[in-house]
């Protein structure tokens, strides 16, 4: 063993062992429990930052922990190389996106293995490869069979610089996310898979996530799904146009609603701006911008009337009806009924144009007669004027104790009475009914992107859309184009659209939109069971391999990747191709990297080079120091005081085993010749062994496992015992602390093994097992207090009687000074921990 800690030459014969002998290679053992280990697959973005070495650290340490339990361990590793990044960087190079991502993936690729991660590399695959994506054609091609599959004009996000649908998060302000270009509304033929149809299991199979999935996620995935039952709700028009329709959770409130708000797509709203021009042209303001919630809660709440009146479906009073830029074509029917009274949007808009404000729910505590005396005309605005303080109220009630008030037959009800009430008459008159509702839409899965799986589907004029036969799969996306601008130029190569009509034989065009990389990224963890397979999308490795047992990634993928991944899953459940309900049985969501209190960007000028930290200080040390600061599924502040904190710990434990191996080998512990110090001190070196398997295993705090290995190899060097039995139990020490640390400094581990004289290597080693034995105290320390106070500390045998334990309280020197020679009265012992004088 060379004294000086060299990491790089460490890691280098480290990581050319792994790779001659195929370490990491995993095939199915039906006798061995399975063990897999995923973390979410990266953009081949062409360098790794600091969150990506932390993410895919915490599943290197994990599997490896998992590998040294004993089980058949597999941990892939891949890209997700489809998406609009790529292309982009194709436009400024005036090149093709496919060159630019395979030299990235090559390029991370080899940062990974410097890491020293334990992936299996026969197993990796990237999206853009068509032995990948012709499976999902095919899947897609099955589901329109099935009817899951549709296309239809829908309203989307589009940004009219890079040419392309948004989703609602990728719209900031108003603007898209990559180019700035203030994002229109427009109607455009989408096709979507009907996630719909899944809306309930996903919701239930929450449940089963219950203890395995952190809470925080399963709520975003609930609160998206957006399960609720209300009313169905039709107004009449009473120009003799269409009916409108809304729906409402709260039909306690009907008898407060003022006026109806319909989105600038719907239906009404176009035919008003028929003749109306004014009307026409706000209806082309409301279409720019974003459609996000968030979004719409915050903005400024505009509005212009159409003209038109609908029928209040119980008073048939007169209702106008107004286009509003806060209601949503894609919520709900893109109509809502306004009861400005008791909701906070509506009272905006209806205090801003003047509407009537009509309250229909107690609140005593704002609205008093005195008030509607003074304020004939804003009493009702008066009260929503305190909103936060009618909230407070109204949360504050049990449900029976609110009553509805002006509202006819209905008023005396609590809110629910009202609801089954008014449900009834609206549906004695046919104008109403009962129905659950959920938030969560139908996935559109269309990008007008080039760079993206092709959609197999045919658009005939005779037949309409046609899926690609089977044996036509897969649709290749020709990779040698060159971008000069954005916008797909599928469209304009006939070599790919002009296609013939599989049902007529017609001439007909290929589709030639792309599907969004959330696709890809929805069925990737199955793939990977058995990436080899040209015949079927899956084969019956994914039976072995499935569920992934521990899955991790950022919580920003809480919603869309995680809940399209789990109905995938059905999807392929459904097919025959998987078992089981659920991809993920266990999720960890790490926490992010940040430096100098701020989440790491080039903009921000706070990164940190991954590459130079690997050349100054090695893998072992980066990889110690993101495990070290805080649980993995906390934010952790990158430092460099730190950084150096953790080289110093290796160089010190190098040299502590250098040291340690110039004695000599002094042979196996002899239990029964240790002295009382040797004794205590193996107790604890088995104390930790039990608590850093608890943090790696049940608790995955890994940063408390390293501190308690620190605090043992502190107390390592504090015991110095030359004597032969100390010296053993120094080198059982020494070796679990190597086998403790493997997970995190694999690199270092392996040459340390191997300078502590074993034949087989560290990798093909099993976990440190707890010596209950040591554990045993045959002597315990017990605090005396007297009258409450300490006043000393006193060593007894473990097993000590209570007149044993008494004796020693009553004779220890440092005790009696203080007894000053009175009686004691009573004596508590609380048995372990102390014993209290009282005199």
């Amino acid at each position: 063993m060379d004294e000086t800690y060299d990491p790089a030459r460490i890691e280098r014969d480290a990581q050319q062992y792994w790779e001659a002998n195929n370490s990491f290679h995993a095939t199915e053992d039906p006798d061995r429990e399975k063990f897999y280990c995923l973390s979410m697959f990266p953009y081949p973005s062409g360098n790794l930052h600091m969150g990506h070495v932390r993410n895919y650290t915490i599943g290197d340490v994990i599997a490896r922990y998992q590998r040294m339990l004993g089980k058949n361990v597999m941990q892939p590793m891949g890209w997700d190389a489809f998406g609009l990044p790529a292309e982009n960087a194709a436009i400024e190079r005036h090149a093709a996106p496919a060159p630019w991502t395979y030299q990235n993936i090559a390029h991370m690729r080899d940062q990974f293995k410097r890491l020293g991660f334990a992936f299996d590399w026969t197993r990796e695959i990237a999206t853009c490869r068509s032995e990948y994506y012709r499976w999902e054609q095919w899947l897609f091609t099955r589901l329109h069979k099935k009817g899951l599959v549709y296309r239809k004009t829908a309203v989307v996000n589009w940004d009219p610089v890079d040419q392309t649908v948004l989703a609602n998060e990728q719209v900031i302000d108003g603007k898209g996310w990559r180019s700035g270009a203030v994002v229109e509304h427009r109607e455009i033929p989408q096709w979507f898979l009907r996630i719909t149809d899944y809306a309930d299991e996903l919701l239930d199979g929450l449940k089963q996530l219950e203890l395995a999935w952190p809470d925080a996620v399963r709520a975003m995935q609930r609160n998206w799904i957006g399960r609720s039952e209300g009313v169905e709700i039709v107004f009449r028009d009473i120009d003799a146009g269409s009916d409108l329709k809304v729906y409402t959770t709260r039909a306690d409130t009907l008898m407060g609603a003022t006026y109806a708000a319909v989105a600038a797509e719907h239906p009404i709203a176009a035919e008003a701006a028929k003749t109306n021009q004014a009307l026409a042209e706000f209806i082309t303001q409301c279409k720019h911008g974003g459609m996000a919630e968030a979004e719409l809660a915050t903005m400024e709440k505009k509005g212009m009337p159409t003209g038109t009146h609908v029928r209040h479906p119980l008073t048939d009073e007169p209702l106008p009806v107004w286009v509003a830029n806060y209601v949503l074509m894609g919520y709900g029917e893109g109509a809502v009924m306004a009861v400005p009274a008791h909701d906070e949007r509506d009272f905006e808009f209806a205090h801003h144009h003047r509407l009537p404000i009509r309250q229909v729910l107690e609140n005593t505590a704002v609205l008093t007669s005195e008030l509607r005396k003074q304020h004939p005309r804003s009493a009702f605005e008066t009260c929503y004027f305190d909103e936060t303080e009618w909230q407070d109220w109204y949360a504050s009630k049990s449900p029976d104790e609110v009553q509805v008030v002006n509202s006819g037959r209905y008023s005396g009800m609590t809110p629910q009475q009202a609801v089954d009430a008014i449900a009834g008459d609206l549906a004695a008159k046919g104008l109403g009914s009962k129905r659950v509702h959920y938030r969560l839409r139908d996935w559109g899965v269309s990008r007008q992107r080039y760079w993206g799986c092709p959609i197999p589907m045919i658009l005939c004029e005779t037949c309409g859309p046609v899926p690609v036969p089977e044996q036509d799969l897969p649709v290749i996306l020709p990779e040698e184009v060159v971008l000069e601008g954005p916008g797909s130029p599928l469209a304009t190569l006939p070599a790919f659209y002009q296609a013939t009509c599989p049902g007529c034989g017609a001439d007909a065009r290929r589709e030639t939109d792309t599907f969004d990389t959330f696709f890809e990224s929805s069925w990737y963890y199955a793939r990977f069971t058995c990436p080899d397979q040209d015949q079927a999308m899956l084969d019956e490795r994914a039976h072995y391999w499935l569920p992934v047992d521990q899955y991790i990634g950022g919580i920003e993928h809480a919603i869309l990747h995680l809940l399209y991944a789990r109905f995938f899953h059905r999807l392929m459940r459904d097919e025959g191709l998987v078992q089981g309900d659920e991809p993920f049985a266990r999720l960890l969501t790490q926490g992010m990297v940040l430096k100098d209190g701020a989440k790491m960007s080039k903009s921000k000028g706070n990164t940190v080079d991954t590459q130079d930290m690997l050349d100054r200080y090695g893998a072992d040390t980066v990889r110690l120091f993101v495990m070290s600061d805080a649980p993995p599924d906390q934010t952790i502040e990158w430092m460099d005081t730190g950084v150096e904190g953790a080289h110093r710990f290796l160089k010190r434990l190098w040299r502590q085993l250098f040291t340690h191996l110039a004695k000599g080998d002094a042979g196996a512990v002899d239990h029964a010749a240790l002295t009382r110090d040797q004794k205590t001190f193996r107790r604890l070196l088995h104390e930790t062994i039990a608590k850093v398997t608890d943090d790696f295993g049940r608790r995955m705090t890994m940063n408390t496992a390293l501190a308690a290995i620190r605090e043992l190899l502190n107390a390592a060097q504090r015991f110095e015992d030359e004597r032969r039995q100390g010296q053993a139990v120094m080198r059982e020490t020494l070796e679990a602390v190597v086998l403790m640390l493997t997970p995190v400094v694999p690199h270092f581990a392996h040459a340390a093994w191997i300078a502590l004289g074993h034949e087989h290597p560290v990798i093909d080693a099993q976990w440190p097992v707890v010596d209950e034995s040591a554990l045993v105290r045959e002597e315990i320390e017990l605090v005396v207090q007297v009258n409450g106070k300490l006043r000393g500390r006193i060593a007894i045998a473990a097993d000590a009687d209570r007149e044993a334990i008494e004796a020693a309280a009553l004779s220890d020197a440092a005790v009696e000074r203080f007894l000053e020679q009175k009686p004691v009265r009573k004596i508590i012992i609380v048995p372990g921990k102390l014993v209290n004088l009282v005199v």
